[in-house]
């Protein structure tokens, strides 16, 4: 039996537009916080706040994702078998 799967990218374009647009985000972040009118301890505190954010967001991303393609390859799986059942069932067979 034989399996195709589908995979699905981005554009080149979307793909560019979203490191854009992060960068953008996370250096005006940083300036915003380089400039606070504040003690230094306070611009550390918030600068690694922030890169706390990027990273947690990153790893929930990924578990999304993850799960998502599990799913995927259980409905996959199920499909198969209901295909095979289909393809097996005759419904002109004499019982």
């Amino acid at each position: 039996m034989s399996e195709t799967q589908v995979k699905q990218h981005g554009t080149a374009a979307f793909y560019g537009q979203a490191v854009a647009s992060f960068a953008v985000a996370l250096l005006a972040t940083a300036i915003g916080i380089l400039k606070l009118q504040t003690d230094a301890w306070v611009r550390g505190f918030l600068g690694i706040a922030v890169l706390y954010l990027v990273t947690s967001a990153f790893t929930l991303a990924k578990v999304i994702r993850d799960r998502q393609e599990a799913g995927a390859l259980t409905s996959r799986v199920d499909q198969a078998r209901v295909e095979k059942l289909l393809a097996e069932h005759d419904p002109f067979e004499k019982l």
